[in-house]
């Protein structure tokens, strides 16, 4: 019956579980999907794909949204409808700080809210920052696969061209990467009570200057180093969940985990494996 479904993705009401990675493609949600025990397409309308299955014994889900704030604000939203309380997202993203590789891993800690919804919802002052417990369960995923990886604040924009605005303050800022719909999602989370967080892997310097044209040929994230870091990110998102699941808590990874030091600062060096 149609009002069993939500109206926007059109999954069910009831009857997912409570743990979701969510992405932009919804080749990459199947991808994703395809590492789950058990995996099964609960639904495929628009840009929203969606699967149930579980990963090391624990029920998830894996979703797409599309490209942008505004439309994936409305998986996150009509996901918690349905009774998802705990979401990551697992995208792709551009470096924007020296030293952040092609593949590597970026584990937001927080995110600029340029996204081009969020701002129609609340004032500009309201945050948008990941729950502590997801930065930590990331790391640890991302440290016990071997992922290179770094965390800090990125940008979340709604335009993907350059456009002419100047926008060397954020350049100067420390920002770690740059994409498109992480702080809806963490919007989203804190309003409505939720746990999200977010890594993303890195596809290229494509924040705007920062592309050197001449030595990468333009911005190309169909290449092999992106697609070994995409496959490692599935990994950790997964673990992540599970971490997550366990441990229910910060208390779980001790204090000396936390280690936090703020974009652009010399301590937050590339952890992990070579890319």
């Amino acid at each position: 019956m149609t009002q069993d479904l939500l109206p926007i993705t059109r999954i069910p009401r009831t009857g997912l579980p409570p743990r979701a990675v969510v992405v932009g493609d919804p080749a990459r949600a199947a991808a994703v999907a395809a590492l789950l025990d058990g995996a099964e397409e609960v639904s495929y309308h628009r840009e929203y794909r969606v699967f149930s299955g579980s990963w090391k014994g624990v029920p998830v889900v894996v979703a797409s949204h599309g490209v942008g704030g505004p439309g994936a604000i409305l998986l996150f939203q009509e996901l918690a409808d349905a009774g998802v309380r705990t979401f990551l997202r697992f995208g792709t993203a551009g470096a924007m700080r020296p030293g952040i590789g092609d593949g590597d891993l970026v584990i937001a800690e927080a995110a600029v809210r340029d996204d081009g919804v969020t701002q129609q919802l609340l004032p500009p002052e309201y945050p948008a920052v990941s729950a502590p417990e997801a930065v930590l369960a990331l790391q640890r995923a991302a440290r016990e696969v071997g992922a290179p990886h770094h965390r800090g604040i990125v940008w979340t924009r709604a335009a993907f061209q350059p456009g002419l605005i100047p926008l060397d303050a954020y350049d100067r800022a420390g920002l770690a990467a740059i994409e498109m719909e992480l702080s809806a999602l963490y919007v989203t989370a804190s309003l409505r009570g939720l746990l999200a967080g977010g890594v993303l892997v890195v596809d290229g310097a494509n924040a705007d200057e920062l592309v050197d044209v001449e030595t990468t040929g333009g911005y190309d994230p169909h290449r092999e180093v992106v697609a070994r870091g995409v496959e490692r990110g599935a990994v950790v998102s997964l673990e992540a969940l599970r971490l997550l699941a366990e441990d229910d808590g910060v208390e779980a990874y001790g204090v000396e985990e936390f280690g936090y030091a703020g974009a652009g600062s010399a301590g937050d060096g590339v952890e992990g494996g070579a890319a």
